[in-house]
C-alpha cells in the first residue's frame, strides 16, 4: 500500500471484529510513528498501547458508568469552539447527518443517538487501543505536533490492513481510563485511538472532504 491509498482509505472506523493485534504489530507502527516531526524534536506525545484484560476492564468501569447516568469528567481542554462559525458549523452538520443517516436514525431522534454514541465507551468493538496523553506545560505547538504523531500512527496502521477510530470523546471519562493506566498527574488525555480489523457487517459511511478551493490558496510565481 502506498502513501497515497494509505491516506485516502483511512477513515474513522466504528465497527471492529474481535481478531486480536498482534504485540508485534503494535510495536512495528509506534517505531515507525516516533518518526513523525515535532518542533525542536521535543516528542511530546506519550501513548499506552492497551489490549487484553487492561481495556475490557477500561471498557467495562466506563460501561458501569453510563448505566450509573454519571456525568462526563469535566473537561481539560475544549473540544469544539463555543461558537462554531462558518463553514465549520456546516461541515459539523453535515458529518452528522451522514454518520447518523448511516445508521438510519433520524436528526430529532436524541435517544438513538445517544445510543449510538455510547459505543465510544466500548471502543466500538476494538481489541486494542491507544490512550494518547500531553504533559500539561505543553503549548499549541506541541498539540499540533500530537496531531501529526496520531496521523502517522493511522496511516501506518493502514499499511499494516488495519483501520482505526480517533476519538476525543475519551477525554470525558478520562478519570476512568486514569484508574486503570495510572498515568503521571502531569499528562492530560487528549485521545484515544481504537483500532483493529473492521467489522464489514457494522457499515458505516464515509464523510465528504471540502472542495479544493475552499481550503488551499495556491499563489503561483510569474
Amino acid at each position: 500500500m502506498d502513501v497515497y491509498e494509505a491516506v485516502t482509505s483511512r477513515r474513522a472506523v466504528r465497527g471492529f471484529t474481535d481478531r486480536p493485534v498482534p504485540r508485534e504489530t503494535l510495536e512495528r507502527v509506534l517505531s515507525a510513528a516516533a518518526w513523525a516531526p515535532s518542533g525542536s524534536n521535543i516528542q511530546p506525545w506519550h501513548t499506552y498501547a492497551v489490549t487484553g484484560e487492561p481495556l475490557a476492564e477500561i471498557k467495562r468501569r466506563a460501561g458501569e458508568r453510563l448505566a450509573a447516568g454519571e456525568p462526563w469528567d469535566e473537561r481539560e481542554y475544549e473540544m469544539y469552539p463555543s461558537e462554531l462559525k462558518s463553514p465549520y458549523r456546516e461541515r459539523r452538520s453535515a458529518f452528522g447527518k451522514v454518520r447518523y443517516g448511516a445508521l438510519g436514525i433520524a436528526r430529532e431522534d436524541w435517544e438513538a443517538r445517544r445510543r449510538a454514541a455510547t459505543e465510544n465507551w466500548n471502543c466500538f468493538g476494538a481489541p486494542a487501543a491507544l490512550f494518547c496523553y500531553i504533559d500539561r506545560a505543553m503549548g499549541r505547538p506541541q498539540w499540533a505536533d500530537i496531531g501529526i504523531y496520531l496521523q502517522t500512527v493511522m496511516l501506518l496502521l493502514r499499511a499494516e490492513g488495519l483501520h482505526s477510530c480517533a476519538q476525543m470523546a475519551w477525554s470525558e471519562y478520562r478519570e476512568t481510563v486514569a484508574e486503570v493506566l495510572k498515568p503521571p498527574d502531569e499528562l492530560i488525555l487528549f485521545c484515544a485511538v481504537s483500532l483493529g480489523y473492521e467489522d464489514l457487517a457494522a457499515g458505516g459511511a464515509r464523510t465528504g472532504r471540502a472542495p479544493l478551493d475552499e481550503t488551499v490558496t495556491f499563489v503561483d510565481g510569474l
